[in-house]
């Protein structure tokens, strides 16, 4: 259902870039931009990916993944209390849901998620993050709860860092500045598809 490679993406032009690597997974992440941006890049994602056969998840725009038909949505916590789940779920939308600590993986598991995303492992530079980073023990922890259900891990995360994160239990790397902010993004993103097939 996952890929091992989760390349997460702020605008739809990396999905051609990226295309050479042989990437089956991503996510469209794009922030603090207004709706007439946002949803002609999600309308184009979804028709990019749907003719290259890859799986596309929508970030936070769960009303537009709806309109558009991706066959995937992540959400935070904050998105996760305004989305309408049975809405979702009659759409036959698969739902992703980020957690940075005990109480928001109960939330978590209380929506029935289809995945449940564990983040930052590792510093991140991304954005500015309440949480200290996870680290890989609490990987093992929340795999050990969650069980048979897919946990992403996400925040930090770079090749070289993936092998231990499987081995505590992540069932997807998800990755962001290791492909996008790498001298050669393609390279960085087939050097994951190698790793990780």
């Amino acid at each position: 259902m996952l890929d091992r490679f989760y390349p997460i993406v702020d605008k739809t032009d990396w999905l051609t870039d990226l295309l050479p690597s042989g990437y089956r997974f991503v996510q469209l992440r794009i922030k603090n931009q207004p709706e007439d941006y946002v949803r002609p890049e999600i309308g184009r994602a979804v028709s990019f990916c749907a003719a290259h056969g890859i799986t596309l998840v929508v970030n936070d725009y769960w009303r537009l993944a709806i309109d558009f038909r991706s066959p995937w949505v992540h959400l935070g916590q904050e998105d996760l209390v305004e989305a309408d789940l049975p809405a979702l779920c009659r759409a036959g939308i698969k739902i992703g849901i980020s957690t940075h600590s005990e109480e928001e993986l109960e939330t978590a598991l209380a929506a029935q998620p289809d995945y449940v995303a564990l983040g930052p492992i590792y510093p991140t530079k991304l954005k500015q993050m309440p949480w200290a980073p996870q680290g890989i023990g609490r990987i093992a922890a929340w795999k050990r709860r969650i069980g048979a259900l897919p946990l992403v891990a996400i925040g930090g995360m770079t090749l070289e860092r993936a092998e231990a994160a499987y081995a505590a239990g992540a069932d997807a790397v998800a990755v962001v500045s290791d492909v996008l902010q790498a001298p050669n993004p393609e390279e960085r993103a087939r050097d994951w598809v190698r790793a990780t097939r």
